[in-house]
């Protein structure tokens, strides 16, 4: 039974039609697995946050935090860019460096640009951008600096304007030895995907504020999963953003509040990883701040941190 099992197996192979069928599967495999392989190779591993505040200042809490967890990134807000009428877009809300990052924790500078900023093209904004955060680092002795973030909220409008401006800001920043990252928002899912290194799934704001009565604006899984399917073939890598955050808004007088669930957050970290395993590797919270470490326990914080 063997012998004719090899017998026949030989003769399978000397026809050309099965040889090419063959080829094509093993070489689609290979593909497909280097694919996957390079998709996960370009994202950063670890736990991380955001810190976005005006001015750079650990307390305690926040240390002690970041030491428990095992935090190896902070992406820290630098600045924002805003339109201005005469002169086009300008820097604001500029953060002002109180004391200096841990040397145990790498910081990437992280960029956020208002939308009407990308209606059109503005020449030399890229390398303005850029060269702003390279002297910012210097002067604040802000060293070992290997990335920097961009945060749009882009739209399929502007999107190309937007994916040029990437290029852009990637060209400048490779002079400097710097690779370039961007926030991902779930209806950004459907576009096809930017020319960075990766992107940041922002798992947060996915609501209409003004629609607070019947959902959480913070995170609520009926307006995550209409984009669950795709997550799959994004053609991205990207790490996963969760909220720790309250949010807070006067409605006609009255002060209404929401804070991210803590169980929402964990069935959506299930239901994305799911569908995409690189999402388990770099995850970040947002953001850091002495309030929002309390707001759950070290136990809970673990468990979003999970790999």
């Amino acid at each position: 039974m063997r012998n004719h099992m090899f017998t026949l197996l030989g003769k399978l192979l000397h026809h050309p039609l099965l040889v090419t069928a063959m080829v094509l599967v093993v070489t689609g495999w290979l593909v497909g697995s280097c694919s996957r392989k390079e998709r996960t190779s370009l994202t950063p591993s670890g736990n991380a946050v955001y810190y976005w505040r005006t001015t750079f200042s650990l307390d305690s809490i926040e240390e002690s935090f970041l030491s428990e967890h095992d935090v190896s990134r902070i992406y820290c807000r630098y600045f924002d860019v805003v339109m201005d009428a005469q002169q086009g877009p300008m820097p604001n809300a500029t953060i002002q460096f109180a004391q200096a990052c841990p040397d145990s924790i790498e910081l990437v500078p992280v960029v956020f640009i208002m939308n009407d900023c990308m209606q059109q093209s503005h020449e030399g904004l890229a390398a303005k951008i850029v060269r702003r955060i390279v002297q910012m680092n210097e002067t604040n002795d802000v060293s070992a600096v290997h990335e920097i973030q961009i945060d749009c909220d882009y739209t399929s409008r502007n999107r190309n304007l937007y994916y040029a401006f990437l290029q852009e800001v990637q060209r400048e920043a490779t002079a400097y030895g710097l690779a370039v990252s961007t926030t991902i928002r779930l209806h950004q899912l459907s576009m096809p995907a930017p020319p960075v290194s990766y992107g940041v799934l922002m798992l947060y704001n996915t609501g209409a504020p003004e629609r607070f009565a019947e959902r959480n604006p913070i995170l609520d899984l009926r307006d995550v999963k209409p984009y669950l399917p795709y997550l799959k073939d994004y053609g991205l890598p990207l790490a996963a953003a969760y909220p720790v955050f309250m949010w807070q808004r006067d409605i006609h007088g009255a002060l209404i509040s929401h804070v991210a669930d803590y169980d929402d957050i964990m069935r959506t970290k299930r239901l994305v990883e799911i569908e995409r395993n690189d999402l388990r590797q770099l995850i970040l919270t947002y953001h850091l701040d002495s309030e929002n470490v309390k707001r759950y326990t070290a136990e809970q914080y673990e468990a979003i941190y999970h790999h």
